[in-house]
């Protein structure tokens, strides 16, 4: 029996071959090939995975990715992908079936592709997008393609001259803001806020200081150089502690540099405008005292910064992949290659107005390898004469002495990188002997390094040049020259300075002070005088404002005079100095009076024209010759207030005194002869109001020249 078992498998085993491919035959022609079982898969707009768009300038990115099964599945075939693309205006047409509602469609695009950039598209507009597959590859085939869901973005405007009128339109908010600041500072600090700064920059080294501080806690050099602009315009600070403050604000804008290194961001001001100006809301309708004053300095001072915003957003990008940064770099190897850089990092201050931004944006390329750290170190001394556009902006509608003061700090930071040009190299390889690791090859250690040298170039820069200050100041002066008197005439020319070593002393600098004062004064009777007897609507509005600048100006030099001379009471002093001082502030106090009356006249008169009032040819011609011997009455004054105090005559002023009030009776009785006439009543009261106010002015003229000749003073 096992002699028959053993037979059977030794058969089965010769058979076996014969056996098994006969199945295999027979498998073959009845179950498909394992590579034929696989079905495709199918296309759904579920095929595509994380589909999104970002709007550029004038263009748009589309990006996605395919699913990976179905990208497997196609990856051999013929299939391609396009994108169909719709404006907001072109969707709503295509929904209603009106013409101008077409897709637009980009040329076959390769499967492995994952994003595309659509050019030439309508700025500032929104978009919409759908990615589809066609499996033939034939893309003109509609019915062939699977789309993907629809996705949206808004491009930004492109250069043009839309974003132009933006750019000039920040520039706008920017400058008003400024001039809203200034103005609200003046009327709610006054002499207290001068006073307060003039103790904190009392000297060159305090200044430093301040502008350090201030710089170093805001995080903008251009807020420490707009605001310090502000005060001097609003003769709050004079230039030479401006100087100082400038100085020290270049030191405290190196700290940007260390944090943006060190932590990565920097908070921005504008982010907290709107906040601010929530918070000082309340103010607006508070109406005793200085609130209003302090809400116009607050909102002015938001206005700014959200302009200097605006304005960076509106200037044209350049960044490190820029053509312009790259023709530049191209001038790396050659000997005036520093200077290149020097304007490079100028320009791009200038653009994106924020030298802590170009320093960011200097440390970002040089970090990712973008540019070589000598490149990124001369374009950061560029970034600081770049800085100095920020208060030169600042300064164009400002007076003479705010523009010397954005000179001043322009010039200190342009003499800085002539001498830093020269020991460039040096002065590099100085660094880099002192950091460790090579700056020149680490970009790790070329941050670091380049930070280093903004700070020691900066700190070494004001060691250097504080002694220069008045220097820089004289520079200022004769680099900007005064469109006249009257763009200086807040400026204390004689006491602006320190206490004189005597009271003596204190006392004939303040007499030149007091007899300046009188000159600035009797010009108000030119303006009202030029006013009355112009037609021109331009010509009024210039005299309107100068009238109310120069009562501004009479009130602040009432206050500067009346503190220098009671700081001057604390020193040793004669009887006959002492009536001096007092009969000097009696002075100023008629001549402050004189300009409160002119300024109700320009009240006066801007009503008049707003009413549409007319002065009739007899009563201009009365009030030509009222403003003419007032006139007279201001030039004896003048006189009497140049001589030595306690020794002129009165017969003149006396003289002129008594003609101002015969013809002051003359006009009334004129007047109240044409009242009975049916002269209009508001024609009437205007006109009287004038010659009455024009005989007020010749009383305290009169007033001044008593004072002045005074024996008991003499």
């Amino acid at each position: 029996m096992l002699k028959k078992i053993h037979l059977l498998f030794f058969i089965q085993l010769l058979l076996a071959p014969f056996v098994f491919s006969e199945v295999e035959a027979m498998s073959d022609s009845i179950i498909p090939h394992v590579s034929e079982i696989s079905t495709p898969v199918e296309l759904t707009s579920e095929a595509f995975v994380n589909t999104f768009a970002k709007g550029g300038e004038a263009n748009a990115k589309v990006s996605w990715s395919l699913d990976h099964d179905v990208y497997e599945n196609l990856k051999s075939s013929d299939a391609k992908l396009v994108i169909k693309y719709i404006n907001k205006i072109g969707k709503k047409r295509y929904k209603k079936g009106v013409a101008g509602g077409e897709w637009a469609y980009t040329k076959a695009l390769d499967l492995s592709t994952t994003s595309h950039k659509l050019e030439n598209l309508s700025g500032h507009d929104t978009y919409y997008f759908k990615v589809g597959i066609a499996p033939s590859g034939n893309v003109s085939n509609m019915d062939d393609i699977v789309w993907s869901g629809e996705i949206k973005t808004k491009t930004k405007r492109a250069w043009g001259i839309a974003k132009l009128l933006i750019l000039i339109g920040a520039l706008g908010f920017f400058i008003f803001g400024m001039k809203l600041m200034s103005e609200g500072l003046q009327q709610a600090a006054g002499n207290r806020l001068r006073s307060m700064l003039g103790s904190i920059t009392s000297n060159r080294v305090k200044g430093v200081f301040t502008g350090f501080g201030i710089t170093s806690i805001v995080q903008s050099s251009s807020v420490t150089t707009v605001m310090t602009v502000s005060f001097v315009n609003a003769g709050l600070m004079t230039l030479r502690q401006s100087a100082g403050v400038m100085m020290g604000a270049n030191i405290g804008t190196t700290i940007t540099g260390w944090l943006v290194l060190i932590l990565g961001f920097k908070v921005s001001i504008s982010a907290y405008a709107y906040m601010i100006i929530a918070l000082a809301t309340p103010l607006l309708f508070v109406s005793k005292g200085k609130a209003r004053a302090w809400v116009t300095a607050i909102f002015g001072f938001c206005i700014l910064f959200i302009g200097l915003d605006v304005l960076k957003h509106a200037v044209p990008s350049l960044d490190a992949s820029s053509s312009i940064v790259q023709f530049f770099i191209d001038f790396k190897d050659v000997w005036y290659g520093p200077v290149m850089f020097v304007f490079l990092g100028a320009l791009v201050t200038i653009v994106i107005q924020s030298s802590s931004a170009a320093m960011a944006l200097t440390l970002a390329m040089v970090t990712a390898g973008t540019i070589p750290f000598e490149v990124a170190c001369a374009m950061v001394l560029g970034e600081n004469i770049g800085t100095t556009i920020t208060a030169e902006i600042a300064s164009l509608i400002a007076n003479v002495h705010a523009k010397r003061s954005a000179r001043i700090h322009s010039m200190f930071n342009i003499v800085g990188v002539v001498w830093m040009l020269l020991l460039f190299p040096l002065f590099l390889k100085g660094l880099g002997a002192i950091v460790t690791g090579d700056p020149f090859v680490d970009v790790a250690v070329a941050g670091t390094t380049i930070a280093l040298f903004h700070t020691s170039f900066n700190l070494i820069n004001v060691i250097l040049l504080i002694w220069f200050v008045p220097q820089l100041v004289s520079l200022a002066e004769r680099s900007v020259k005064s469109k006249g008197e009257s763009d200086e005439e807040f400026k204390l020319d004689f006491i602006s300075g320190p206490l004189g070593s005597t009271a003596e002393l204190c006392i004939l600098e303040a007499k030149k002070e007091v007899a300046k004062f009188g000159k600035i004064t009797s010009k108000m009777n030119k303006f009202v005088e030029t006013f009355i007897n112009s037609s021109e609507r331009k010509v009024k509005n210039k005299m309107l404002r100068k009238i109310d600048k120069y009562e501004d100006i009479t009130d602040r030099v009432e206050i500067e005079i009346a503190d220098y001379l009671g700081k001057t009471a604390r020193l040793e002093m004669s009887s006959g100095a002492s009536l001096r001082m007092r009969a000097m502030l009696n002075i100023t106090t008629d001549l402050e009076r004189i300009g409160d009356i002119f300024y109700q006249m320009g009240k006066t008169l801007e009503k008049k024209d707003s009413e549409k009032i007319y002065f009739t040819p007899e009563q201009r011609n009365g009030l030509n010759k009222m403003i003419e011997v007032v006139d007279g009455a201001f030039e004896i004054m003048n006189e009497n207030l140049n001589s030595e105090y306690g020794t002129i005559s009165l017969d003149k002023a006396i003289a002129k005194e008594r003609e101002i009030n015969q013809l002051r009776d003359q006009l009334r009785d004129e007047h109240l002869e044409h009242l009975g006439t049916g002269t209009n009543v508001d024609n009437a009261l205007i006109f009287s109001n004038m010659f009455s106010s024009l005989e007020k002015v010749g009383d305290h003229v009169i007033n001044v020249s008593e004072y002045v000749a005074s024996k008991s003073i003499s």
